[in-house]
């Protein structure tokens, strides 16, 4: 770490030089290759699946992308003479874009069910030859446009479906204000403007650098939509938090009397070297869900760890180069007259507030850690309600045409016509043609069933056929109720009605993908869990030659991550503060984001619980007194921790000001998720255990002693804030003041 930081910073021209080319080469190649983001929840060997692959060898006209366009009139039936025609010429139009096979009319013998019982609500279905994301990319404009030219004073037209979504675009929220706010915090914190820019720039780089590569990659691997969304929540609170480490120690090396490349470089091999850790184990975190087996996430964890790896690395690098060009304006123009005025310095730990906490817990590590823990546990407990699934477009943007076309649906038919089953089935002569008829019937009468559309019959090779019967449910895509209903259909009703016929019918659509994309996540979720949480548990012990302290972190790590995702259940599931947090309608937690986040808090949390425990870690080399190492410890990083995550709460926060759901959920559940771990797991519970099991937190078997590799994350003889004036590891800074730590 040494040799690269002091590269880094005499060549710190050809490093900014460097970074900047990277970032102008890599933005040119994105846009001339494009993008290509899709979303795409179908898994192999589930039901959904089959019924589309079904559909494909059949008849592949009509296996691709069905959007609805939904038409409703005012003052007016929709069945008018006068909005007949306007409806059936833009009909007309429509059939006229390209890779449309089917226009089903509500004006046709065969779209006699698609006027609404008031008749002020009717929908005509739009059929193509590929799924949303094969079709060209100005499909959807072409079908939004041509659809909404039949507006009027009395008719208003919307579009449904995954390629009419693409046109309401991704918002970023309240990226700029997070991102106002966390450098408000970073000169609350260092008091110098330009110390404020460095973490700034350097994350801004990385991201932008991150973004063109993660489009680049979307052409030959499958992201969704949000990816970029994703990258950026994650990148920039990251990122900030690791250059405020970072810059950090270098400020505390200038203010000890060292030399601006000196204090860098020794900033990046104490820090920094943390910082490599935590990015490192981050990036494992993510790239984890590759072992899971499901395509969603390869996309989604690819491109966040490249935001990760892209900050992890500029602030390696890029950070240290940007110091050097500083000098001594990282420090404002007051601190340099001080710093002059004073002579150097040695950062002691404050006799502020976090001195007061840490003798506090230490006199009563029992109690207050009791009083942590049941606090953690109570913002857990609607974890145990999680139910997993997809929001329908129900919660998107109001004025998008998805949002208007669910809405006129749910008016004019029930909220169950934004989600239709599928019944797809291979029929093979007059015994199987007689029990699909029966399950048609059957399905019509099943409670939960609004209607069903007539049979339609796609003659296939060997004299069979590809029957498909589209069921519409009474409730919304994303209600529990559709959830069960799927899954008595094909438990129960489909089964009674086919009998011993032999016939195999198989239950899809998007509503019935989302559903079995949920039940395979969360079959495999505790197993991922158990894998990371493994993963944290060797990692710590290796660092800190230590069983307690792995298990305690490994504990933890569960319950601040339990404490988020009950949250995030009260908040998006049970509806509680939700028009005080923009949450318009209740619903379940997207499938992935237990998987995703985890990863993240994960990651997080393994960086606290470095930057903490090596801190009482050294302070425990250095005495052999337990109580005054938890102390000294807490009281030395609790204001740094504090700050970095104060950072990453307005950073993830922000996001819940805008933009897709799954995004604020994401900004809610990290925010969330900081906030316990940093300011109740690290500043209370964990200091509270390490000061009740004593000389135990250091025990460790020989014989794994002996087998285990050595990972050093800190050099404690590196470090200016460790030394004391009688610390004959640094003779040449006794004598220096000694003063509490100004960041």
């Amino acid at each position: 770490m040494r040799t690269l930081a002091a590269w880094c910073v005499r060549h710190r021209r050809f490093v900014a030089l460097a970074w900047v080319g990277i970032f102008v080469l890599t933005t040119l190649m994105a846009r001339g290759t494009g993008t290509n983001y899709t979303d795409n929840l179908a898994l192999p060997h589930t039901e959904s699946t089959e019924a589309i692959e079904l559909l494909q060898s059949a008849s592949p006209g009509v296996s691709g992308d069905t959007e609805q366009i939904v038409v409703q009139t005012h003052g007016i039936p929709v069945t008018a003479p006068a909005v007949e025609r306007r409806v059936q010429a833009m009909l007309g139009r429509v059939a006229d874009i390209g890779h449309v096979t089917q226009v089903v009319s509500p004006y046709s013998l065969a779209g006699v069910d698609q006027v609404s019982r008031d008749g002020t609500v009717a929908f005509a279905n739009v059929t193509f030859d590929r799924t949303s994301s094969a079709l060209p990319a100005d499909t959807a404009d072409r079908l939004i446009a041509s659809a909404t030219s039949a507006d009027s004073r009395q008719i208003h037209v919307a579009v449904a479906g995954a390629l009419a979504s693409q046109t309401t675009g991704s918002s970023l929220g309240g990226l700029w204000l997070g991102i106002v706010l966390a450098g408000i915090v970073l000169l609350l914190v260092f008091g110098s403007l330009v110390a404020t820019l460095a973490p700034l720039a350097s994350a801004a780089a990385a991201l932008g650098t991150a973004v063109a590569v993660n489009g680049m990659i979307s052409n030959v691997l499958d992201m969704p939509t949000f990816s970029n969304q994703l990258v950026l929540l994650i990148g920039l609170g990251v990122g900030i938090d690791y250059a405020l480490f970072i810059v950090t120690r270098h400020r505390q090396g200038m203010r000890a009397g060292q030399e601006t490349d000196s204090s860098i470089v020794t900033a990046v091999d104490t820090s920094g070297r943390a910082v490599l850790f935590a990015g490192i184990i981050v990036c494992i975190a993510l790239l984890g869900m590759l072992l899971l087996g499901i395509h969603f996430l390869y996309g989604m964890a690819v491109a966040a760890a490249i935001g990760v790896l892209f900050t992890m690395v500029a602030a390696l690098t890029l950070l240290p180069a940007l110091l050097g060009f500083m000098g001594l304006r990282v420090f404002s123009r007051r601190q340099r007259r001080r710093l002059a005025d004073r002579g150097p310095v040695i950062v002691g730990v404050s006799p502020g507030f976090w001195t007061r906490w840490a003798r506090t817990v230490e006199r009563w590590p029992l109690l207050i850690g009791m009083a942590g823990l049941i606090l953690v546990v109570v913002l857990a407990l609607p974890f145990f309600a999680l139910r997993l699934g997809s929001a329908d477009a129900g919660n998107d943007p109001a004025g998008s045409t998805t949002r208007q076309a669910y809405d006129m649906l749910a008016q004019g038919f029930g909220p169950g016509f934004n989600g239709p089953l599928e019944l797809v089935s291979v029929v093979h002569g007059p015994g199987e043609e007689a029990a699909e008829a029966r399950v048609a019937l059957t399905v019509g009468h099943q409670p939960g069933v609004a209607s069903v559309a007539p049979l339609q019959v796609i003659p296939s090779r060997h004299d069979s056929s590809v029957d498909l019967i589209v069921a519409y449910p009474t409730t919304a895509p994303q209600d529990a109720a559709t959830a069960t209903l799927i899954d008595h259909l094909r438990a129960e009703t489909i089964p009674a009605a086919v009998g011993r016929s032999g016939l195999t019918v198989y239950v899809g659509g998007d509503t019935a993908v989302s559903a079995d994309f949920a039940a395979v996540l969360a079959a495999k979720l505790p197993l991922f869990i158990a894998v990371v949480i493994v993963l944290s548990f060797l990692l710590l012990a290796v660092v800190f030659r230590s069983v307690a302290i792995p298990l305690t972190a490994a504990v933890m790590n569960l319950l601040s991550a339990a404490a988020a995702f009950g949250v995030l259940v009260g908040v998006f599931q049970h509806g509680w503060f939700g028009s005080v947090l923009g949450v318009n309608r209740p619903g379940p937690i997207e499938a992935f984001l237990p998987v995703m986040m985890f990863s993240i808090l994960f990651g997080l949390s393994m960086d606290y619980e470095v930057f903490l425990v090596a801190r009482i870690h050294e302070e425990w080399l250095r005495t052999g007194d337990n109580r005054t190492a938890v102390r000294t410890g807490l009281a030395a990083t609790g204001k740094t921790i504090t700050a970095a995550a104060l950072i990453m709460i307005l950073v993830f926060g922000s996001f819940m000001l805008g933009g897709e759901r799954v995004i604020r959920e994401f900004g809610l559940g990290l925010a969330a998720g900081i906030l316990v771990d940093a300011l109740i797991i690290r500043a209370t519970v964990i200091p509270a255990v390490m000061g009740v099991l004593g000389r135990l937190n250091w025990w460790f078997p020989a014989r794994l002693d002996r087998v285990l590799p050595r990972v050093n994350v800190d050099h404690v003889e590196e470090c200016p804030d460790l030394a004391g004036p009688d610390d004959d590891r640094r003779p040449e800074l006794v004598g220096a003041a000694v003063v509490p730590p100004a960041d």
